[in-house]
């Protein structure tokens, strides 16, 4: 095991030391202890591989890997990484496919990962190819377990981590079920480069106080305040949380006001005010949730606007996120509609997350040079439970607490 470079200051979870966005060594025991650690990353969408010999590419961490669908139904996920000499095995992001050739030295593949197929095995005319004693079945690519939760292909490499639904525990699981609780469609999906740690970004999607400070959109037309009915949900294990809202009339107080805030200071107004003019399907009240499962997904309802996220690292100051719109199977023309309106209050230049894409950049900026200093992420307390309030950041306090439990810190 390698030596803990990062200092800690106590068991505490309220000061993070700002190395953990910057140390390359860390980043690599990242790659180990959470990534192929005790973990289920997220994978893509059973909606993605609709019939046998679907597949998508994607990655845990930074280790590209294949998903498949095979005629048994089964899904099946391996890494990307042909066992002879290294190469990609998987080309294009998604396809069918009767199985997998690498395109380097022509080794083949069947969709569950296991080595088929070797060329020239028996080498040319008497002369060269593999030895006597070399085993196709001895060699391959790592195979992940699979696990599929209400259409959420997740995968590990781990044999240690539990069930997925022992992993998300059960408010975790009804808040899933409560959005993804019918089958889903594919209405877009896109990549946005974050020119910061891939922690910054996870960090901010559990940061509810942020929420409504950050984004002008949120609060000016009243999707989000703070002082809004709503709640923080935060797992036992601190690593997967919920965050809820309800929009409120009643709750437009001068409380927003009377702080000095931005987004109380300008008169702007929609062109277009059928963007917020959504309908009601969950007949609770909540119009916006936000749920994340540790290392790095997120299931988001804004409004009507339904989508997963991908948050992958790209060494120690980039991470990629990858968006996939969602939208029912048996939504009418009218509710694929409005679902593709709101799509605008998201994404890079979305009304709303256009800000998340650009202020974990400004940390990654902020902090070079603080090599000994830390945060501070003492709002609302210490601790890392769940919140009838919204001004906390429990739930980021929760993030290091599973982040360290799987780093040894």
């Amino acid at each position: 095991m390698q030596e803990q470079t990062i200092h800690w200051k106590g068991a505490g979870l309220t000061r993070v030391p700002f190395e953990v966005y910057t140390d390359a060594d860390l980043a690599q025991r990242e790659q180990e202890r959470v990534f192929r650690g005790d973990t289920w990353n997220y994978l893509c969408l059973d909606a993605d591989l609709p019939e046998g010999g679907s597949y998508r590419t994607t990655f845990v961490g930074e280790t590209p890997v294949v998903v498949v669908k095979d005629d048994d139904g089964e899904i099946y996920s391996f890494e990307n990484r042909c066992a002879h000499r290294g190469a990609l095995i998987a080309l294009e992001k998604s396809g069918k496919v009767d199985g997998f050739q690498c395109v380097y030295h022509a080794w083949s593949y069947n969709r569950q990962g296991d080595l088929t197929g070797v060329a020239f095995e028996k080498g040319v005319k008497g002369q060269g190819g593999m030895p006597a004693s070399f085993c196709k079945e001895d060699h391959g690519p790592r195979k992940l377990r699979v696990a599929v939760f209400c259409g959420l292909v997740f995968g590990s490499f781990s044999e240690d981590v539990p069930s997925i639904e022992e992993y998300l525990g059960d408010e975790i699981c009804a808040r899933i079920e409560r959005v993804l609780h019918k089958p889903v469609q594919v209405i877009g999906r896109f990549t946005q480069a974050l020119p910061n740690n891939w922690k910054l970004y996870v960090e901010n999607v559990k940061d509810s106080y942020h929420a409504s400070l950050l984004h002008l959109f949120f609060t000016t037309f009243e999707l989000n305040r703070l002082s809004q009915k709503g709640g923080v949900i935060v797992d036992e294990s601190g690593g997967h949380h919920v965050s809820f809202s309800m929009i409120d009339p009643a709750a437009a107080d001068a409380s927003y006001k009377e702080q000095g805030l931005r987004s109380d200071t300008g008169n702007y107004r929609l062109k277009d005010p059928s963007l917020l003019a959504g309908f009601d399907e969950y007949g609770d009240g909540i119009t916006l949730q936000i749920l994340s499962v540790f290392p790095g997904f997120v299931l988001q309802q804004i409004q009507n606007c339904l989508a997963v996220r991908q948050v992958l690292p790209k060494g120690q100051q980039r991470a990629e996120l990858n968006w996939t719109y969602i939208g029912y199977r048996d939504d009418t023309p009218e509710q694929r509609s409005v679902r593709l309106k709101q799509s605008n209050l998201v994404g890079p230049a979305g009304f709303i997350s256009m800000e998340d894409g650009a202020v974990g950049g400004f940390v990654q900026r902020g902090i070079a040079g603080a090599q000994g200093l830390e945060a501070i992420i003492e709002m609302g307390g210490g601790e890392t439970g769940s919140s009838e309030g919204r001004a906390t950041e429990t739930s980021v306090r929760g993030f290091w607490k599973a982040y360290r439990r799987h780093m040894g810190a």
